[in-house]
């Protein structure tokens, strides 16, 4: 297929990577990212305020079988980001309608699927979390409510990594903003000021997924160019569909690996009592939150990569790459400080209990350095995923849970729980520092001149 041409607005070829088009990209989405655990807390606050535990109780483990869910469909996102990065660098708008259109396409077939399965998905899910019986009927009236937005969600997958892959955080942030926004203020007024409960808390969800995907689509939609549109054959070319399974197969395994490393923390952490897994907890979602706007910056990674492997200029990618790893490095480092003179305070924020806050107390400098030993890591699956270096991503981080698993079980038996979060930043250090490792062949490799 031959691309398209370029308009003045849409450049492909050589392109300098400036700290203003990292920010532009990075600072929007990392400010979008950020209402998800707003979100969070928001949802948390108003069934909290229903005074019954088995409320609170149900909504966390249906909070926990969603996110093991989309997880699993976190490549919709990637992959379409790196494809369309590429694209983006050649200058191929037709190629760029294709991959959206394949993956929104691979999108609603899977959420629609989901739907379908949700009985089975609820059963396994409770099986899997054990609830007491109270608690498993409100999981499972939030549960069967939620799930109707799943086409829905995993839509927008597909629309925000089209919007990332063309460098657009702006839109991004719009569209992030909207989702979580509209949640955030339905889920006050229908779980809260009408009573609804946890019903109102997941059509909330629902509602503001579906009116997130309408508006998405219509942004996307609306900026094509009908010229540039792809014919069906093209899009449902099977050499063309390769590469876009071969990056979600190898995502998803890698997503998989990476929730196991976390079960396996909060599994190995059960062992030390309730309150220190209480603590940990408390823990993780600051490091969580941490996470989130070091996103932003992978972000900023992902598209740049991208973009400079499909315009084949090895100068935008090795800036890019010392740009971005620049900027990661040094949030991060501003961020373990904040963390070690302020963690004190977040942890008072999320907990009332006194033993717990002691424990989190004493663990708080492993977490706060999480996000320093996580800086690499996170930086580095940008990289991974606008190069489309998927194989190499997943092996990585199969190598690394191999790793974290040998220093757990050296690290816990001596030290407890102070051996647990040092295998975590091992772990993290191990991801950064593997992938890192794997740059300069690939970089030569995907640069080498066209025989």
């Amino acid at each position: 297929m031959t691309a398209s041409p370029v308009s003045p607005s849409e450049p492909a070829g050589p392109f300098h990577v400036t700290h203003r088009l990292i920010l532009a990209i990075a600072l929007p989405m990392t400010l979008g990212f950020l209402t998800t655990p707003l979100l969070g807390l928001v949802n948390t606050a108003v069934v909290g305020r229903m005074g019954q535990a088995t409320l609170l109780a149900g909504l966390a483990v249906g909070a926990i079988l969603f996110d093991l869910i989309f997880t699993t469909f976190n490549f919709l996102r990637a992959a379409t980001t790196g494809l369309v990065a590429q694209a983006y660098g050649r200058g191929d708008r037709r190629e760029q309608q294709a991959v959206f259109w394949r993956s929104l396409i691979i999108a609603l077939i899977c959420g629609t699927v989901s739907l379908l399965v949700s009985p089975l998905l609820l059963s396994g899910g409770l099986w899997l979390m054990g609830p007491e019986p109270e608690v498993a009927a409100v999981t499972r009236t939030y549960f069967l409510c939620r799930i109707i937005s799943a086409p829905a969600a995993l839509a927008n997958y597909a629309i925000l990594g089209f919007v990332l892959g063309r460098g657009e955080g702006t839109i991004g942030l719009v569209l992030q903003t909207l989702i979580n926004g509209i949640n955030i203020v339905l889920s006050i007024l229908l779980g809260l000021v009408l009573g609804w409960g946890v019903t109102g808390v997941a059509l909330a969800t629902v509602i503001g997924e579906i009116v997130g995907a309408l508006a998405g689509f219509a942004i996307v939609y609306g900026r094509f160019d009908l010229k540039d549109a792809p014919s069906w054959a093209s899009i449902c070319d099977r050499e063309r569909l390769k590469p876009l399974f071969g990056l979600n197969r190898d995502i998803m395994i890698r997503s998989f690996v990476l929730l196991a490393a976390f079960t396996l923390m909060t599994r190995i952490g059960t062992a030390f009592g309730p309150v220190t897994l209480a603590a940990n907890a408390v823990l993780m979602t600051i490091f969580l939150v941490a996470g989130y706007y070091l996103d932003g910056l992978a972000n900023a990674a992902e598209q740049l990569i991208g973009r400079s492997i499909g315009a084949r200029y090895r100068p935008a990618f090795d800036r890019a790459l010392r740009l971005t790893g620049a900027w990661s490095l040094g949030l991060a480092l501003v961020t373990t400080i904040a963390l070690v003179l302020l963690g004190d305070r977040l942890v008072n924020l999320l907990t009332t209990a006194s033993d717990v806050r002691a424990a989190a107390y004493e663990y708080l400098p492993w977490a706060a350095v999480t996000a320093t030993t996580g800086a690499l890591a996170f930086l580095m699956d940008g990289v991974f995923i606008g190069a489309t270096w998927s194989r190499e991503m997943r092996n990585m981080m199969v190598a690394a849970f191999v790793g974290y698993a040998a220093a757990l079980a050296v690290l816990v038996p001596v030290f407890g729980n102070h051996g647990l979060w040092a295998g975590l930043n091992l772990f993290l250090l191990m991801r950064g520092l593997f992938l890192l490792s794997r740059i300069p062949a690939k970089a030569r490799q995907t640069f080498r001149p066209a025989q």
